[in-house]
């Protein structure tokens, strides 16, 4: 009998952990994280409809405007890099924690097609967790001084930058959880200090970030009528184009997935007794 492909075994792979992963208590966690913004969202529309949205230098806001400041604070500065860094992660450092992983490498199969079935076993998770909070948000609060239709093509683009975002940290956090043996602190790390830090210093050390091409595939302006957002979009004017983002975040989702299978096939890993 030839050993499988790879492709075959990810395909197997990802059929049987899709379902544990999507029912585990990290996803009950997670998915609470998740549902936040859907409270947000209207406890905003209750706001509106009782008071009215703030007005800015004699500017009001309108829904559109301010389901483009929730996306970007909430999802693509918060949440899609925590779901990168708590899935990605663990997809086998919670094998070698539950002394699992060697029933895994037993198996005929390569173990890079154990960590690549997981990973879009976890993309294929947060996918289903993240998209329909931001829909519930778009018509929670879009229709607030605005219709609902006129910012529906911004709402696609979200979703595809979104499943975009939530790859490459995927993938990127996949290569640390392969290679580190406690790697959900140096996750953290590395999404909320260093990725922080590098988007407000001039230079290039920005373009090592993920954070750096995502933001740049926002499709909403920000208001920028009061002197406070102005100074805010000041840190983060200088943005890469589309097209550049999208090939540095596809380039930063294969060579990281390359690299977290690379480590997965050459590693030896020893479990605690």
């Amino acid at each position: 009998m030839t050993k499988p492909g790879v492709l075959s075994s990810a395909v197997r792979v990802f059929d049987f952990s899709f379902g544990q992963m999507l029912w585990s208590r990290r996803s009950v966690f997670l998915g609470l994280l998740v549902g936040a913004p859907m409270a947000i969202a209207l406890a905003v529309r209750l706001i509106a409809a009782a008071r009215g949205l703030p007005v800015i230098n004699g500017a009001g806001l309108n829904g559109a405007t301010l389901f483009g400041i929730l996306i970007w604070l909430l999802f693509v500065r918060f949440i899609v890099p925590v779901l990168g860094v708590f899935y990605g992660t663990s997809l086998i450092a919670d094998e070698v924690d539950d002394k699992t992983i060697t029933y895994l490498f037993t198996r005929p199969v390569p173990r890079s097609a154990v960590l690549i079935g997981k990973y879009f076993s976890y993309l294929a998770c947060v996918v289903l967790l993240v998209l329909p909070s931001v829909v519930v948000m778009y018509f929670l609060v879009v229709p607030i001084g605005s219709r609902i239709g006129d910012a529906f093509p911004s709402l696609v683009e979200d979703l595809g930058m979104l499943i975009v975002g939530l790859a490459a940290y995927g993938a990127v956090f996949a290569f640390v959880g392969s290679q580190l043996k406690r790697p959900l602190i140096i996750g953290l790390v590395f999404a909320f200090g260093w990725e922080n830090t590098v988007l407000a210093i001039p230079g290039y050390l920005k373009r090592l970030s993920v954070a750096y091409y995502l933001q740049a595939l926002v499709p909403h302006a920000m208001p920028q009528d009061s002197s406070a957002m102005s100074i805010f979009l000041q840190v983060f004017q200088e943005l890469p184009t589309v097209a550049t983002s999208l090939i540095c975040l596809t380039g930063i989702t294969m060579v990281a997935l390359w690299l977290a299978g690379r480590a997965v096939e050459t590693r030896e890993y020893v479990l605690e007794q």
